[in-house]
């Protein structure tokens, strides 16, 4: 933002980053929550590696497949629960 210096840029995201609120933020340097969200979003520049995304890939499938199984356990037990 052009009426924002760097070095108050910077201040505000260290203090977010430190578990200040936004919102208290934002209403302390007079500027919008968004645009501090804005910046916070330009700072993740990360990137994963393809092994990496492939290794959470699979992950989340063996735990989707057992949360599938945990789940026709509980309506098994459930319909026991119900027979008697």
């Amino acid at each position: 933002m052009a009426g924002i210096s760097k070095e108050v840029k910077a201040e505000i995201i260290a203090k977010v980053k430190a578990g200040q609120k936004v919102a208290d933020l934002a209403k302390a340097y007079g500027i919008s929550t968004k645009t501090i969200y804005n910046w916070l979003r330009g700072q993740v520049t990360e990137q994963v590696s393809w092994r990496e995304y492939k290794r959470v890939m699979k992950e989340n499938e063996q735990l989707k497949q057992i949360l599938g199984v945990l789940t026709l356990e509980l309506e098994k037990t459930k319909k026991k629960k119900n027979r008697n």
